[in-house]
């Protein structure tokens, strides 16, 4: 959502934050500013849109600073207007902040009465105002800080700065990510660390709690009032992972990456046709004691859950559950003992799923029941990675594009080879078995170029939507939940509304939809659902709608009058939902552009969606 950057440096830095920024935009947002110290002024400018608009602002006002922060905004609290973008401002103090203070209606009416007057609707304000007042009764900008800290109820994140202090930045994380980037007579932060690449591949990654005071030679941080360490790390990752290259759009480009990205994701797990011995070798006293799973995730992570449910039930014979993350951590969840609760989030900060998880590890505790946590994430250094016992990594790469693509096709590589360790562990999966599908995965990445080779037949399909304001995604059992990714998709990216439903449940309520003006999506893999799937289609047919299927090439489904068909690669049926989740993002895809949207930044839509 939201993004912050900000530094402390001995040159100007607002090239940096601009840049910054830019790197940011794949977040979502609606407006964007910055402020800057100089010679003891604050300077400021905020613009309503892109940070193109921002950008053209403090070029022609031409501002420099060494000492600034900055922020792309997604409207929580007030409309997306230039007032209440960000910093704000209280005198000689700027505020950024990512989150949402829960009780500032509170706070802001005891402000008022004190005399502060208010220029916006936002939440982020009351800080800035706090922190004014504190300072009346503060010795440093530093104290008064932290005397505001424990008022503040909510998530957040706050960069902060006075005119005061020159040479000072201000950070507090509490529930929203924050990174400090460690320079050379300079220092960083931001929401997150692709912003700051181009300066800094050194990173400090900010506990909940933490506060911290940045200087351009100094980083102090502290935990409770105690000055404490916290370890740097270097970030492999390149600039280049941030551009678009010869692609159009990054979801395209993040399409084509695929194949590549699950190779990697795979090598960390496979040697050959078997598992390797360190694979999640920490985990394995902990798989063999559980004795059901507990799947906890939103959006796109929340239908690769789906999917691995059916492959820990079918495969190793092992219960599992699978739970929108924003609905179980507001329910009384029933903690069961020997469980192994998994977390799935791209960017592993996800709030919803990130307080499910905080939420069950406490109820656990609190009764003393033995559970098992573990993470799926793209984000090594993420708060989901840290706060659970293990991890298994999606090794895709920084993804921009605000619809999930390699995300999803890795987190679903992953779990199946989560499920074969555990199997393994559990010694529910035979030899022959685990060795037949590890050679299925390695042939994948193959399988998936085959796929990619479709594009333009999917593009001249995509042209036959573009007028189309409806859309039914039809599939069974695995292809269920890839029905469920394909509407989002394009619901998130064309703003066609669109619907996914288990192809058996047409009679109970859809099939009232279908005429001549609705176009239906049929996943049509080779399983033994097949015939069944056939009936679903006749159904829809003789009701006047328009057939749209990706059909395995041995399916015998072939184009007709209003039945369009593109021939799939045949894959195995436990694979065929990461093989067909890649028709459905270019099917989106090509209607999002032909219908002239903003394909990488839709309209409301955060990449990270870090507030609940």
């Amino acid at each position: 959502m939201c993004g912050i950057v900000g530094g402390v440096a001995e040159r100007s830095i607002t090239n940096i934050l601009i840049e910054g920024l830019k790197r940011l935009e794949y977040r979502g947002y609606d407006s964007a500013g910055l402020a800057l110290v100089n010679g003891g002024q604050l300077l400021r400018e905020r613009r309503v849109g892109k940070v193109i608009n921002l950008d053209t602002a403090v070029e022609q006002s031409d501002i420099q600073g060494s000492l600034g922060i900055a922020h792309t905004r997604w409207a929580t609290h007030g409309k997306p207007t230039e007032n209440n973008a960000h910093p704000h401002v209280s005198g000689k103090i700027a505020v950024v902040h990512n989150g949402i203070i829960e009780n500032y209606q509170v706070l802001k009416q005891k402000l008022q009465d004190l005399g502060y007057v208010f220029s916006s609707e936002t939440d982020t304000e009351v800080v800035a105002h706090l922190i004014a007042e504190a300072l009346k009764h503060s010795d440093n900008l530093f104290s008064a800080v932290e005397k505001i800290v424990p008022q503040l109820e909510g998530a957040y994140a706050l960069g902060i700065i006075h005119t005061d202090y020159p040479d000072e930045l201000i950070v507090v994380r509490e529930g929203s990510p924050l990174v400090i980037g460690v320079g050379i007579g300079e220092n960083f932060i931001s929401s997150d660390q692709l912003a700051l690449l181009p300066v800094t591949n050194r990173f400090i990654y900010l506990e909940e709690g933490d506060m911290a005071r940045l200087t351009r030679e100094h980083i102090e941080i502290f935990a409770n009032g105690k000055a404490i360490e916290r370890p740097i790390k270097e970030l492999d990752a390149t600039v280049s992972h941030a551009s678009k290259g010869e692609y159009k759009h990054f979801m395209l480009k993040e399409i084509y990456e695929q194949p590549e990205a699950i190779q990697q994701t795979m090598a960390q797990a496979l040697n050959g046709n078997a598992l390797r011995d360190d694979f999640l070798k920490d985990a394995e006293a902990d798989f063999s004691q559980i004795k059901q799973v507990q799947i906890i995730a939103c959006g796109t992570s929340y239908h690769a859950g789906m999917i691995a449910k059916y492959w820990f039930e079918q495969l190793i014979g092992l219960p599992c559950q699978v739970e929108i993350a924003s609905e179980y951590r507001y329910r009384t969840p029933v903690i069961v003992a020997d469980t192994l609760y998994i977390c799935v989030s791209q960017s592993g900060e996800t709030a919803d799923t990130l307080a499910a998880l905080r939420d069950t590890q406490k109820r656990a505790a609190n009764r003393n029941i033995n559970i098992s946590t573990l993470t799926i994430c793209n984000v090594a250094t993420s708060s989901m990675v840290r706060e659970t016992q293990h991890h298994l990594l999606t090794l895709a790469g920084p993804e921009i594009g605000v619809a999930s693509t390699k995300a999803f096709t890795t987190q679903l590589t992953a779990f199946m080879l989560l499920v074969l360790k555990v199997g393994q562990t559990k010694q529910q999966i035979s030899p022959a078995q685990l060795s037949e599908i590890a050679a299925t995965l390695w042939h994948l990445p193959s399988v998936i170029l085959k796929t990619l080779q479709f594009n333009n037949a999917i593009l001249n399909l995509s042209e036959l939507f573009v007028e189309k304001n409806h859309c039914l995604f039809l599939g069974r059992g695995t292809q269920f939940p890839i029905a469920l990714e394909g509407a989002l998709k394009l619901k998130e990216i064309s703003y066609i509304h669109a619907e996914g439903y288990a192809a058996g449940e047409l009679k109970h309520g859809p099939l009232a939809l279908v005429d001549n003006e609705m176009p239906v999506v049929i996943l049509a893999p080779m399983d033994d659902m097949l015939d069944k799937l056939k009936s679903n289609m006749e159904e829809v047919q003789a009701r006047g709608g328009e057939l749209f299927v990706f059909a395995d090439e041995n399916s015998e489904i072939n184009s007709k009058d209003r039945q369009h068909v593109v021939q799939i690669p045949s894959v195995s049926t436990w694979l065929a939902p990461i093989v067909y989740s890649i028709p459905v993002q270019l099917l989106s895809y090509h209607v999002a552009v032909l219908r002239g949207t903003d394909v990488d930044q839709p309209r409301n839509l955060a990449k990270s969606v870090t507030v609940e």
